[in-house]
């Protein structure tokens, strides 16, 4: 895939190129300005493929800054104060459940809590945002009274699909927004202190 990708591209420069010869060689003869003709032709050549290079780059740092992180909204101390004895007795599941829900794909983790993944894979509400953007949300829930006790949003551009074939514009491809690992740690870090005793 990789030398095809090598391929198109160098002949699309060539075509590129030939382009930009033919419009400098156009202005020359008829007395037009070399400089503009040379550098719009170059301009649109570079539009055809990366119109949208520059604006997925800004909306996907936005939205970053914006809307991506991990938040607690219920520590493991507080939820033992309102749950007395509810950590007793729970054991993780060696295989996590799925089964799809309104909200996304839910995995039952023990007796007690879930995670919720919402992403455009497993949920249609979430489908593909402006330029390329998606959306990736995962959710430990409370299984009795549906709260969400830790939430965790993270943002890709590119073909949607984390780790999978690269498309052939690769420029727009972007995994996570910065910071993804510490965060994903975290989250981990929470989630292990609800799993449980293991089976």
């Amino acid at each position: 895939m990789g030398f095809v990708v090598f391929m198109v591209m160098g002949v699309y420069l060539l075509i590129s190129l030939g382009v930009v010869t033919w419009a400098v060689s156009h202005a020359k003869k008829n007395g037009l300005s070399v400089k503009k003709w040379g550098w719009g032709a170059a301009l649109v050549m570079y539009m055809i493929p990366f119109w949208d290079w520059i604006p997925t780059v800004a909306v996907h740092q936005y939205y970053c800054s914006k809307d991506s992180g991990f938040w607690v909204y219920k520590t493991l101390e507080q939820w033992k104060a309102e749950n007395p004895g509810g950590m007793e007795g729970l054991e993780e599941y060696s295989v996590w459940k799925e089964e799809s829900g309104q909200y996304g794909t839910v995995a039952k983790v023990n007796q007690r809590f879930s995670m919720v993944y919402a992403n455009h894979l497993t949920t249609i509400s979430e489908g593909k945002h402006l330029f390329n953007r998606w959306r990736w949300e995962h959710k430990l829930i409370d299984n009795k009274t549906n709260e969400v006790m830790a939430r965790r949003i993270d943002f890709s551009t590119g073909n949607g699909f984390i780790g999978g074939e690269p498309e052939l514009r690769f420029w727009l491809h972007s995994d996570h927004c910065p910071g993804h690992k510490n965060m994903a740690k975290k989250f981990g870090d929470y989630l292990k202190q609800f799993k449980g005793a293991e089976k």
